[in-house]
């Protein structure tokens, strides 16, 4: 099934494209949303429960890889949403899942740091905050937070993340940015905003109402999930783009294309070698992390650690790879194209905590607690 969906992700390559193009620098085109929801692509991380088409998680990636190689903008719109709605979809009550999804599957948005704060009032909470980087929130239904409670004293806050209809939310703009322009990540408001306590759930106690293994994996990995495919397919846009300069370009002073410098061609080589190592341990890594939660039922912390690390690998190893590229294409990348798009875009990728250290740093004192007094014990 999932293989449908990957087809209909190539066949927009082209519209996103050009409607990237024609809109440089305006938020991601009407036409290129409604042929997402369309095409169903909003839904491959949604529980089945309601809609969705819940497929495997590698399938998910490859996906959200070919919209971003068309247009990193519309990729990391569309894995944001899938990953926001699914998080809703599977850990909260039928009220909420009842209300959200009456119309079918929703687009959503919003930032979950926990920049607000939620405070109990009956069967619900009032959230206000402040909060920025509402990535695709000017075409979304609905709309997050993520809110600590307001708790006795001497009582621990918990982490919520809530939802609610896009409409509660005072957008108030401020994305004025080099990379990642289309997404919109708009900065907004919530100022005393009810929220039902069945449209919230807490970020380190998760309860599976519906959907399968996948979704006890948690917040992280499914969201590290869709950045990683956001930086595969920019990477890929990149290097292809970089192919096509070489097929065309002689540099002055030069006597041949530069596809006919040994040196050149030598170097695309070893990029190409970088991103085909780095995607592919990303995909082993989310593979593992699948297959042992459905195996046993339980998450092994390290696939947590690793699926997280690898999106981290995936993203620095891949600006650095589009930075070479970006040198090697000489003044066309200066020019506005595919290849500039693709390094502005993973830059701003780059930004992001899920592209930060702390998963290196979780990786190597997993690795020094666990390692065996006699390196030939390890398994």
């Amino acid at each position: 099934m999932a293989g449908i969906y990957l087809d209909r992700a190539r066949e927009l390559r082209s519209l996103i494209d050009e409607n990237a193009t024609k809109s440089e620098g305006l938020p991601i085109p009407p036409e290129t949303v409604n042929a997402l929801v369309d095409a169903e692509l909003h839904k491959v991380m949604v529980p089945a429960a309601v809609g969705g088409l819940e497929i495997p998680v590698n399938d998910c990636i490859d996906i959200w890889s070919e919209i971003s190689r068309a247009d990193g903008s519309v990729g990391w719109c569309l894995m944001a949403s899938c990953a926001a709605t699914a998080y809703f979809a599977a850990w909260c009550p039928d009220e909420h899942v009842n209300r959200m999804f009456a119309d079918g599957v929703p687009l959503s948005a919003g930032q979950f740091a926990p920049n607000g704060t939620a405070t109990p009032d009956g069967d619900g909470f009032r959230i206000k905050g402040r909060y920025s980087f509402g990535s695709g929130i000017n075409h979304a239904q609905w709309a997050g937070a993520g809110v600590l409670t307001v708790e006795p004293e001497g009582v621990d806050p918990r982490y919520l993340f809530a939802i609610y209809p896009v409409e509660k939310a005072r957008i108030t703009g401020n994305w004025e940015v080099m990379g990642l322009q289309a997404t919109a990540s708009y900065d907004y408001t919530l100022e005393d905003v009810f929220v039902p306590a069945t449209a919230t759930f807490d970020m380190f106690n998760l309860t599976v109402h519906r959907g399968g293994p996948l979704y006890k994996l948690g917040v992280m990995p499914l969201t590290a999930a869709g950045h990683a495919g956001f930086a595969i397919g920019v990477v890929r846009r990149g290097l292809d783009e970089l192919y096509s300069v070489a097929r065309s370009k002689q540099r002055m002073g030069d006597a041949t294309m530069l596809a006919q410098n040994e040196r050149f061609v030598h170097e695309i080589g070893e990029l190409e070698s970088r991103f085909r190592a780095a995607r592919g341990w990303l995909h082993e890594t989310f593979a593992t992390a699948e297959r042992t939660v459905g195996d046993t039922g339980e998450v092994d912390p390290m696939d947590v650690i690793l699926t997280r690390q690898a999106t981290v690998f995936v993203t620095q190893e891949g600006a650095d790879i589009l930075r070479r590229a970006y040198l090697l294409a000489g003044t066309d990348a200066l020019r506005s194209g595919g290849l500039q798009r693709a390094f502005r875009d993973i830059h701003a990728g780059t930004q992001h905590i899920f592209a930060g250290t702390g998963p290196a740093l979780e990786l190597g004192r997993a690795l020094l607690d666990t390692a065996p007094d006699n390196p030939l014990d390890a398994p």
